[in-house]
Parts: structure tokens; C-alpha cells; sequence
């Protein structure tokens, strides 16, 4: 164990990985040594920022708090810190069958660990929404809102994080203008229901004008949109998606379902229809975006007829990314209260590997498609010979890399043609120039 060293373990979400962020910095600012994730702890305190989500990720947050009283029994470590997502809803449960924890925090508490630190430096506290950045200096993550009004049937998100709560539009413009004076890019627009920012403020949907404002802002190459609803979807974003060469022609928005029977059963609020002539609004005013969505498997009630609907919406849509997984009942939420979890286990996994195989040969063909074109495209880190690179179509950690042999260094950009697709990589030549 090392005195005045904090590990910080980030689990689940990048909106968790935000608020991991926020705490280095503080823990910086008061004079201690930090680690973000490392290969082996040795702190005399270590926080865990858990996830809550669904029942795989909760089992990771449990797996690892349960690794760490044993590293705590040997000495190897200080006193367990657990904070986020899993605490703010299981809190006393933790306290009951993990008692090796010492401290437990929620997802909004969580500063209160600073005041029970013995401050080292004497230096100010940093503002409201500092922080250390994990990711590479080029890139992050900006949270835009808080919580969801949405209510989903099978979703817990709304009991862990509350009503859906914007950040102020100058705020948020005043992060991303720091941002960008030290050196980032790239900014991930992030939220749990991207669709509603500025209604609970502002009385009325902002995020065209939040979007549109951070593009003026000097030293912003990229801002991608991730989580949008497609319920009640700000529509006047698409005319800034298309019109503003630093918006990324990418959205993440979240689908679910295709069936009119699972939609409703879902409490999506949406109608298979509304949804297409959606997507279809979507392609026609934004030419040239990409669509990642995420869709779900197993639902209380789904049937084979169900699912054949989605497989054939999958088809038609043709989505350039796609997620999806099964559903998993999480406590208290509107389906574990009033539907039975009817769908066998097995009949989910060959679901949800039917889906997955339909979309991996669509991105396979899509990809190809690819080959000829020019890119540009942003390095993000080095393999040896290669650049490691995304386009503007590709958020990081989730969608393609590209492999360029070049020497051009993270942070830079480069325009490269596409020469090679493989399941999940492409790779590109920077001298060659035959875009097709």
C-alpha cells in the first residue's frame, strides 16, 4: 500500500467515467497521487465508480468490490471506496453483504469523500466541472444532462439517476471553450436522453442551439451526438447536422424494437411507423449520416412474429452500427412489475446471435462499400508503423479503427484512402487518391 495514492476503478458507462474524471482532479487539486484503472492497486484508498445498469454490469461491480476486499485483507490496500450507479440503488444491500466496503457514496454524494480527506496541497478547488481527462488528450466525453422522464418499461435508469436535469447552455459552452484551449478535438456529446436537453430549463428543446454554439467555438474538429430518443426528437438538429462541417454526420440513437406490440409493451412512445418515416427524415436532411442504434432481444410477450419483424427492420434499415442484447429483469422497473420474463434464456441467446450475424454481415458489405473512398480522419494512437485512426462515423472504443502506415502522431488529422476492409478494421494508404 502506498500513503497518499488513490486508485480510481471506473466501471460501466462513459457518463460514469465523467464523474470518475471530476473526482481525479479534485484528489489531484487536494495534493494526492492518483491512478486511473491501473493493472494493480495499491492505494491506500481505492474507489470503485460501479454500474448499475443491467444485471451483467452489476455482477462486474460486485465481482470486482468483492477482489478488492481480498487485496484489503492482505494488506495490499488501503480502505474501499465504492461510489455510482450500483450504490445509489443497493446501498444497504453493500453495506450488508460486502462489509469489508469502509465508505459507500451514491451517483450525486460522491464529493463528500473530498471533505473527509485531509487536503496536502492547500491549492484551489477546481471548478464545478474540471477535471482529468482519461481519454486521450485529443478526445473526451461531454455531459450535457442528468437523469431521464422517459420511464421505459425494462429500465432502471430513471429510479438510479432521477427526472431528466440540463446543464445550463453556458456552462456547458464555457467546458467546451476551456476544452479546446487545452488541446481538444474531438467532443462525445453524451447524455441518457440526448432528445430532451433544455426542456426542464428552457421550456423547450436546446440542443440545436447548444450544438450549433459549441461549433463556433475555435479549436472544435468533431462533436458527436450520442443517446438521442426517438420520441419527441429535436428535428431542428438535423438542419445543423447538415449544415455545420465540425457536427459529425452520426447519430446513436436508441430503437429498441420494431414491433408495434413490443414498442408499446416497452412504453416507447413510438409507433413502428413514426420510427421509419423517422430514420427516413433522418437520411434525407443530414445526406451521408450514420446511424448507430441499439435494439433489444427477449422482451416480456416477444414472439417469433415479433422477432421476424425485427430481423426484416434490421434488413431494411440496413444500420451502418448496431448493438443489441437481451433483456434482463431489473427490479422495481414497470416490466417486473406487471410482465412475466416469458422468454426462455436460450431462446434469447439464439435471438440475439441471429441479430447480431444479420448485422455483422451488414457491416461487413457496408464496409466494403467503403473501399476507394477518401477519409479524413483523426489518429488516435500508434501501433508500431500504423496510425490508429476513426473517421467522423466512428466513436471511440465502439465502432471501426482504421490502420494508415504513415507517421502522423494522436491529436493530428490525416486524409488517407480506404484500400481494405476486414470484419472490423479498414485499412488505408495516405498517398493513394481514388475516391470513387
Amino acid at each position: 500500500m502506498i500513503r497518499n495514492h488513490i486508485d480510481v476503478i471506473s466501471m460501466g458507462c462513459s457518463k460514469n467515467l465523467i464523474d470518475s474524471e471530476r473526482l481525479l482532479r479534485r484528489l489531484e487539486a487536494k495534493g494526492y497521487t492518483v491512478a486511473h484503472n491501473p493493472e494493480n492497486v495499491k492505494g491506500e484508498y481505492v474507489v470503485v465508480n460501479t454500474c448499475g445498469f443491467i444485471a451483467d454490469a452489476k455482477e462486474e461491480s460486485i465481482d470486482l468490490l468483492l477482489n478488492l476486499a481480498e487485496h484489503k485483507d492482505s494488506g495490499r490496500i488501503g480502505k474501499i471506496v465504492a461510489m455510482g450507479c450500483l450504490t445509489q440503488r443497493y446501498r444497504d444491500v453493500l453495506e450488508d453483504e460486502i462489509p469489508e466496503i469502509d465508505i459507500i457514496y451514491g451517483k450525486f454524494d460522491w464529493k463528500d469523500f473530498l471533505d473527509s480527506l485531509e487536503d496536502r496541497s492547500g491549492a484551489a478547488a477546481p471548478s464545478e466541472w474540471e477535471r482529468t481527462l482519461t481519454t486521450p488528450p485529443h478526445s473526451c466525453y461531454l455531459k450535457i444532462s442528468e437523469g431521464c422522464n422517459r420511464f421505459c418499461a425494462f429500465c432502471a435508469i430513471p429510479i438510479i439517476t432521477g427526472r431528466h436535469v440540463s446543464r445550463p447552455m453556458e456552462e456547458i459552452l464555457e467546458e467546451t471553450r476551456r476544452l479546446a484551449s487545452e488541446g481538444v478535438k474531438e467532443f462525445n456529446v453524451i447524455a441518457q436522453d440526448l432528445s430532451s436537453y433544455g426542456t426542464d430549463l428552457y421550456g423547450e428543446h436546446r440542443l440545436a442551439q447548444l450544438i450549433d454554439g459549441m461549433a463556433d467555438i475555435e479549436g472544435v474538429e468533431w462533436i458527436r451526438l450520442h443517446y438521442a430518443y426517438p420520441a419527441d426528437f429535436p428535428m431542428d438538429i438535423l438542419e445543423v447536422m447538415a449544415r455545420r462541417p465540425n457536427v459529425c454526420k452520426y447519430l446513436d440513437i436508441a430503437l429498441q424494437h420494431s414491433s408495434d406490440k413490443m414498442l408499446k409493451a416497452m412504453r416507447r412512445h413510438i409507433s413502428a411507423a413514426d420510427t421509419e418515416k423517422l430514420l427516413d427524415e433522418i437520411r434525407r436532411r443530414v445526406p451521408g449520416i450514420k446511424i448507430r442504434t441499439t435494439l433489444m432481444v427477449g422482451f416480456p410477450g416477444e414472439d417469433e412474429d415479433d422477432f421476424d419483424n425485427l430481423m426484416e427492420f434490421v434488413r431494411r434499415q440496413r444500420f451502418d452500427r448496431m448493438g443489441a442484447f437481451a433483456y434482463s429483469e431489473e427490479e422495481d422497473t414497470y416490466a417486473a412489475k406487471h410482465y412475466s420474463d416469458d422468454v426462455p434464456d436460450e431462446v434469447k441467446k439464439r435471438r440475439l446471435d441471429s441479430l447480431m450475424a444479420l448485422q455483422e454481415n451488414i457491416a461487413a458489405e457496408l464496409s466494403q462499400e467503403m473501399v476507394g473512398k477518401r477519409l479524413r480522419l483523426l489518429v488516435d494512437e500508434r501501433e508500431g508503423e500504423y496510425a490508429v485512426c476513426r473517421s467522423e462515423w466512428d466513436s471511440p472504443e465502439v465502432d471501426l479503427t482504421f490502420y494508415v502506415r504513415c507517421d502522423a502522431r494522436p491529436g493530428e488529422f490525416i486524409e488517407a484512402t480506404v484500400t481494405r476492409a476486414e470484419e472490423f478494421d479498414l485499412f488505408a494508404d495516405i498517398d493513394a487518391n481514388t475516391d470513387n
